[in-house]
């Protein structure tokens, strides 16, 4: 079964995010601010990881930044929500080491739209996607957003 961690400080956010996710047969665990969740990544990385870029004393880009030096911080696919549309805050979400982005408002077909990896073949704990950069891609193209920087693996 494959394990995600929703990282948000509103009890909603992760709520709704839990009952979205479970529906696919997909264990989650919460955590209510960035070191709470840095904490549990230590102690197991989970396979993917939602993460709010708004919250107190460490917000979502720092998360990012901490998770990615961690040992197996690589790993997991990292979708980072958003307040606003701005490509520069998007820009910056990437570079930071999400491996996609969300705005909020969301509704379920988004969020399982950013997590339909849970349905694939490979088992948990191996990489999900392959090859991590920085970049967006549209799904309905499957091209790459050129403004984004790529990083290597």
């Amino acid at each position: 079964m494959w394990h995600v961690l929703v990282v948000d400080d509103s009890t909603v956010v992760r709520k709704i995010v839990r009952r979205i996710l479970e529906s696919a047969d997909v264990r989650i665990s919460e955590a209510p601010n960035a070191r709470q969740a840095l904490a549990a990544c230590s102690i197991s990385m989970p396979d993917a990881i939602l993460v709010d870029v708004d919250m107190p004393t460490l917000d979502g880009h720092e998360f990012l930044r901490q998770l990615r030096r961690m040992q197996g911080g690589n790993r997991p696919k990292v979708v980072i929500c958003l307040n606003e549309n701005d490509v520069a805050q998007i820009a910056r979400a990437m570079h930071a080491g999400a491996d996609d982005f969300m705005m909020k408002p969301f509704d379920a077909d988004h969020v399982r739209s950013k997590f339909k990896f849970v349905s694939t073949p490979h088992a948990p704990g191996e990489a999900a996607i392959p090859l991590r950069v920085n970049r967006q891609r549209f799904p309905e193209s499957n091209s790459v957003h050129p403004i984004l920087p790529v990083r290597p693996c």
